[in-house]
């Protein structure tokens, strides 16, 4: 908090304005506060899925497959995962070796190679999703919900601006 009350990037911009007063710098109150709640998001999302023992992005590999039900294929992985092929390919290899997917054939075309959990990762993924939701309905808490739906709203215009 700032002396006047406000927080970091009240401070930030009051900064810019000073030594840059023809800039409008109001982005930034936005877009700069959403930069470090991304940054502290991801440090208390790690920290849940460490009490499962996961990675993040073994949680994202894992979380895939288990929203999805079933099998998938590497390529369908990947473009819910937003990484390349060859990520895509150490990230399975990886998880098979752990033990928390395998590898299964598709049950129309034997070449397709798909990806499904084993019952350790089924096991895995729901303790991270726990400890996940418990952290994020901790950081929520102050919010009522009427204006957290109003923000998941505001976050949606905002993500569908800049796809």
């Amino acid at each position: 908090m700032s002396a006047s009350g406000g927080d970091d990037v009240d401070r930030i911009m009051e900064q810019w304005m000073r030594v840059r007063p023809d800039a409008d710098v109001t982005p930034l109150a936005v877009l700069s506060r959403m930069t470090r709640i991304s940054r502290q998001l991801g440090r208390v999302r790690a920290e849940a899925f460490t009490q499962a023992g996961l990675d993040p992005w073994e949680w994202d590999v894992l979380a895939a497959l288990r929203r999805s039900g079933g099998p998938l294929s590497p390529k369908d992985l990947i473009a819910q995962t937003m990484v390349t092929s060859g990520t895509m390919t150490n990230r399975i290899d990886n998880l098979v070796a752990s033990g928390l997917v395998e590898r299964v054939q598709g049950s129309t075309d034997r070449r397709v190679r798909l990806v499904q959990l084993t019952d350790e990762g089924v096991d895995r993924v729901d303790v991270a999703l726990d400890a996940l939701l418990e952290a994020e309905r901790r950081l929520l808490r102050s919010i009522p919900a009427d204006d957290q739906a109003r923000l998941a709203g505001l976050l949606r215009v905002l993500a569908d601006a800049i796809v």
